[in-house]
């Protein structure tokens, strides 16, 4: 029997913002560089219902064709991954906590941030904060300007 070495993995969050788009070219960069597989993760909020935790069945095909369309577009947008193992997942669920969950087996978790402006600024956004605190692996917090 023989132990595989999975190769190490990069996941990004992705929202479509302008920081998601310069965190998705530094996780390129990095998968390139550690020879990673990048997992490219688009998270989108279900409403559920507070008394049964589920959803409408058209709602929810609807909400899903909406993300993957979405992601399809980031997906168009990026810059180039030849050469890389790339993964596009839509996953619903709060970004934090789906961004959390796939650094599990994660090298690294690259995540924009957004932040407010003036001395708030200096803080990280919500997200970014989360993943920074809870994450299994190693976060890069890619800023506005960098």
């Amino acid at each position: 029997m023989t132990d595989e070495i999975s190769p190490p993995r990069i996941v990004v969050g992705v929202d479509g913002s302008d920081l998601a788009t310069n965190a998705l070219e530094f996780a390129i960069e990095e998968a390139r560089l550690r020879q990673a597989d990048l997992h490219v993760t688009y998270a989108y909020a279900v409403m559920a219902s507070p008394v049964t935790g589920s959803t409408g069945r058209d709602y929810y095909e609807q909400v899903e064709a909406e993300a993957k369309a979405f992601l399809e577009k980031i997906k168009d947008a990026a810059p180039p991954t030849a050469g890389l193992e790339v993964e596009w997942l839509g996953v619903p669920g709060n970004p934090s906590e789906v961004l959390i969950e796939a650094s599990r087996d994660a090298t690294l978790l690259v995540v924009g941030s957004r932040g407010v402006g003036g001395f708030r600024g200096l803080l990280m956004g919500s997200v970014s904060s989360q993943c920074v605190h809870y994450s299994h692996c190693p976060v890069l917090v890619v800023r506005e300007g960098h």
